[in-house]
């Protein structure tokens, strides 16, 4: 069974287009948590557009299931993960203008170099994500460079429009999924996934794990955030 965790960046955003307090993602992560969610992520960027140092200090205090951090490979970031020591550091790339993340890590040619984050990371007991495409050589890189846990960018297959497309980018996705499983990492998904696209992962019960923000945000402005969350988990615990 498949678990759900929500990233509370999307709250984060809301308060900043105003550039005050509230909404608060703490809060949001908590109630998030009590309808069900097994995760809470955050991206904490360099220049804290959304998530804030303050909000990732409190989220490692108050958080009940797992936090996952999501973060670029930088030494900067790296030093705030091994002082706050989430219980998953999902790496991920970075561009100063882009709205969200666009592609997944490259991590097949600069292999050398995640091992060593990975190895301190790990070092502090924190579990090592890797923000990848469904390629096959960066799967092979996230092996070698120590990854527990793939996160597969479903980003193409949520954006694209035609039934051909959509078959080919889910395809690859599976095909992806069945060699990260078959190197022994863990596999999990995430990026443009909302209340109908997720239906047809049913048919990759190898994906443990769904990491969703945007759709289940946008859905709470309308019905509120316990229910969104909480039609999401229906939707994804029997995946």
């Amino acid at each position: 069974m498949a678990i759900l965790s929500i990233n509370v960046d999307h709250i984060a955003t809301i308060r900043e287009a105003r550039g005050i307090d509230e909404p608060d993602p703490v809060l949001a992560a908590g109630i998030a948590e009590l309808a069900g969610a097994e995760g809470i992520i955050c991206h904490l960027r360099e220049d804290e557009r959304h998530i804030k140092n303050r909000d990732l200090d409190i989220l490692r205090q108050t958080v009940k299931t797992k936090l996952n951090l999501e973060m670029s490979p930088s030494e900067d970031l790296l030093k705030i993960a091994l002082k706050v020591k989430p219980d998953v550091a999902t790496l991920v790339p970075e561009r100063r203008k882009e709205l969200t993340t666009e592609i997944g890590l490259d991590v097949a040619n600069d292999i050398e170099r995640y091992k060593r984050i990975t190895s301190t990371l790990k070092d502090k007991g924190i579990v090592v994500s890797f923000f990848i495409d469904p390629d096959p050589g960066q799967i092979k890189g996230a092996s070698a460079a120590g990854a527990d846990i793939v996160e597969l960018h479903t980003g193409h297959y949520s954006e694209t429009k035609t039934d051909e497309d959509i078959v080919r980018e889910f395809d690859r996705i599976q095909e992806a999924a069945d060699m990260a499983n078959t190197l022994k990492l863990k596999v999990h998904a995430g990026h443009g996934l909302n209340y109908i696209n997720i239906k047809k992962f049913s048919s990759i019960p190898i994906i443990e794990g769904y990491s969703i923000g945007h759709s289940i945000i946008a859905r709470a402005v309308i019905v509120g955030l316990d229910q969104a969350v909480r039609e999401m988990v229906k939707l994804v615990a029997p995946l």
